[in-house]
């Protein structure tokens, strides 16, 4: 683990090492020019108001129209966001993000109109556009999926005022980022020589990586402790997001939030209870994980702040930023050339913002802008950092793929597919590394990510999935999701998913408080989902070769052109099965053999 120093300020880091979102916008002053130019943007929008069924080129007039200014918007969004993630104390770019997101309501309020009227127009009118206006063929995935949500749209009024709360819905996630990496600080953690640490979001995990315990149970103590100051604001909070969600699933006439989110994405809900219960089935297999852990520790008692200690007798070299980028490249060679070419203009065009700044956004997303992506890192020169890479750089890579083949109304993928990919190189990587080494003690160390990866990817998010589904459905029978509640549920399912083996705490019992995709509305199963069939996918790339990355790459770049499960169809994974997962569970459970039989060799 690299020794912690004090967290620099922006300024401070190196421009090298910064994301150039000079590529978007050269200066906030041609932002705030771009901006302005929306109003005249929304006038012609709203022009077209109760016009959308007068003919096939009135409304393909439309649909250019709005593609045009969707795109822009999402230039002006895309800036704002990255710079705000890079200092978010800096009062300047939070307040020009309430900005844009101001101009960003009102221009939907003023096309509130567009999903009623496109859904108002008869089958065979419809039909008729189509054949009277080649142009309009362009948008009929577009019009088709949007009138598929028929029996959830409302009148043009009430539209409007859905369209309207868009702002006031977003505060619980808004009040969570402010709280979470603006206004939390926590006390140093103090390692087993008196030696203080600062503790942030960002170096949270790293400090739980190192091999000093009483480090380790420092840093967790303080960050629970911190946060169990704030446990009735931070319930509050997710009890507001809960609420927001059953309003809208109730206006549109759904049964509940989760069967909402789920069909907006044409995703059916099975997928959600069939990953659960699968994961279910196997939970035997990560209680004996668990059991291995504590025996390679040689603890008598396994807490929550040992389950990222290294188990190599030795602290692990930290790997240069530069080493890395080389090794995910190398990594992905079964990839091919065009999609290691992409790969290589990120790494050298400042795509990346690698290190922790002071302030800056924890943890690491990639955004795929059509510019080209930005990939936000907090960057420690750990083994799992160098995954973080591999990961992000997959996301970048699927939204460079999908821009690039398709148009802007077909390019945004659908978040059931949108951890594939990111997974998928994670994968590959960790192929790569197991096949460059013998040492027993190298191999425990990397099998020992492995079985990570699956612990936090697939068991610890069906896990949050589970919490997300359970509070939920409290919160449609009408109970307040309390810090009290929200911790006994929590608690519950740590102790059913870890088992025995593991002390579950009253600390680990606060964790739904930090966890940012509590906000994100039934998104963390697909990274479940995800990771299933990025096993299935890498397995068959090594071992199919050309004509595997053709129909991967054909995924990469189908965006949003095909429904979720058939773009993965296309890619040789049925996600209608329980295959998948139960695959990826028996790989799991072999890696776990080969770790069992290396610890006894020891």
């Amino acid at each position: 683990m690299e020794t912690i120093k004090a967290i620099p300020k922006r300024s401070d880091i190196a421009v090298e090492d910064t994301w150039a979102t000079e590529d978007l916008f050269p200066s906030d002053e041609s932002w705030e020019q771009a901006l302005a130019t929306l109003q005249e943007d929304r006038d012609t929008l709203a022009s077209y108001a109760g016009r959308l069924g007068e003919s096939g080129q009135t409304l393909c007039q439309y649909l250019e129209n709005a593609e045009r200014i969707a795109a822009k918007e999402s230039l002006l969004a895309e800036y704002i966001m990255r710079k705000a993630d890079e200092d978010t104390r800096d009062a300047k770019y939070q307040a020009l993000s309430g900005k844009f997101m101001s101009v960003y309501v009102e221009l939907q309020t003023a096309i509130s109109f567009e999903t009623p009227q496109i859904m108002a127009i008869p089958e065979e009118t419809l039909n008729g556009f189509y054949s009277a206006c080649s142009e309009l063929e362009r948008y009929r995935r577009y019009l088709t999926e949007t009138r598929r949500l028929k029996a959830h749209t409302l009148s043009d009024a009430e539209e409007r005022i859905l369209a309207s709360a868009g702002e006031m819905a977003q505060a619980p996630n808004t009040i969570f980022d402010v709280l979470s990496d603006a206004d939390m600080t926590y006390p140093d953690a103090i390692d087993s020589r008196g030696n203080h640490h600062p503790l942030s979001a960002g170096t949270f995990v790293m400090l739980e990586e190192s091999m000093d315990r009483r480090l380790r149970k420092s840093a967790y103590e303080n960050l629970y402790h911190t946060l169990g100051a704030f446990r009735n604001t931070a319930a509050s909070i997710l009890d507001a997001q809960n609420k927001q969600l059953k309003f809208f699933a109730q206006c549109r006439k759904y049964e509940n939030a989760f069967e909402a989110s789920l069909d907006a994405t044409g995703v059916p809900t099975c997928v959600y209870l069939n990953l659960i219960e699968a994961v279910h089935q196997n939970l035997p297999k990560l209680h004996r994980y668990v059991r291995l852990r504590k025996k390679l520790l040689g603890v008598d008692e396994l807490h929550f702040y040992d389950v990222y200690a290294p188990l190599c007798s030795q602290e692990q070299a930290p790997i240069p930023f530069s080493e890395a980028k080389q090794t995910v490249y190398d990594a992905l060679y079964p990839l091919g050339d065009d999609y290691r070419k992409i790969l290589k203009e990120g790494f050298d065009n400042r795509w990346i913002d690698v290190y922790q700044n002071q302030g800056k956004r924890s943890g690491a997303y990639s955004s795929g802008s059509q510019v080209h992506p930005f990939v936000l890192l907090n960057y420690t020169g750990s083994l799992d950092s160098q995954f973080t890479l591999a990961h992000e750089m997959g996301h970048a890579l699927h939204s460079y793929f999908s821009n690039k083949h398709q148009h802007f109304v077909d390019s945004n993928y659908v978040i059931f597919v949108a951890e594939v990919a990111s997974t998928c190189n994670e994968a590959l990587l960790m192929e790569y590394l197991l096949s460059k080494t013998t040492d027993k003690e190298r191999r425990i160390v990397l099998i020992n990510h492995f079985l990570e990866q699956f612990k936090g990817t697939l068991y610890r998010q069906t896990m949050f999935a589970e919490f997300e589904l359970n509070i939920g459905r409290m919160t449609a029978r009408g109970e307040t999701l309390t810090a009290d509640a929200l911790c006994a549920e929590y608690r519950r399912l740590n102790e059913m998913y870890f088992g025995p083996d593991m002390v579950v705490d009253d600390e680990i019992a606060l964790e739904w408080a930090r966890i940012p995709h509590f906000y994100y509305n039934y998104y963390v199963f697909q990274y479940a989902t995800g990771y299933s069939a990025a096993i299935a996918l890498s397995r068959r790339i090594l071992r199919e070769g050309d004509s595997a990355v053709r129909d991967y790459l054909g995924f990469l770049s189908g965006g949003c052109s095909k429904s979720p499960i058939d773009l993965l169809k296309g890619a040789g994974v049925d996600m209608t099965s329980p295959a998948p997962v139960n695959d990826a569970l028996a790989l799991f459970g072999s890696l776990l053999d080969e770790m069992e039989k290396l610890s006894e060799e020891r």
